[in-house]
């Protein structure tokens, strides 16, 4: 999948889209999903250009990579669910249905989820 500049991400990032940011830094831009799937449903995007979670650990770097990871779990504990717990998913791919071609983790609290994957 080749990274569009053009993808709602990008777009968003540049603030030719509004969101509702829940947290943002150096390395990463957090937000409200505006088709949320729980409670709480944050997206959270590298301010870099990626296309997913593979190209991400190859291409960014350390700091970037450290700053991401941290940046989610400063995220998590700001939005109160860490410990009633959360789930963290990255898709990569079309076999994931990743939909939007730039690396983003969801977060997803606020219920009990269920199972990792539909049966």
């Amino acid at each position: 999948m080749a990274y569009d500049p053009n993808n709602i991400f990008a777009r968003i990032l540049r603030g030719e889209i509004p969101n509702r940011t829940v947290y943002e830094d150096d390395f990463v831009l957090a937000f409200h999903d505006i088709n949320p799937q729980a409670p709480t449903h944050v997206l959270v995007i590298p301010k870099g250009a990626y296309t997913d979670l593979a190209d991400f650990s190859a291409r960014a770097s350390a700091e970037e990579v450290t700053g991401f990871f941290r940046a989610v779990a400063k995220i998590a504990d700001q939005l109160g669910i860490v410990a009633p717990g959360f789930r963290a998913l990255c898709n990569t791919g079309t076999d994931a249905h990743q939909e939007v071609p730039h690396f983003h983790l969801h977060l997803f609290a606020g219920k009990p989820l269920g199972p990792m994957l539909a049966r």
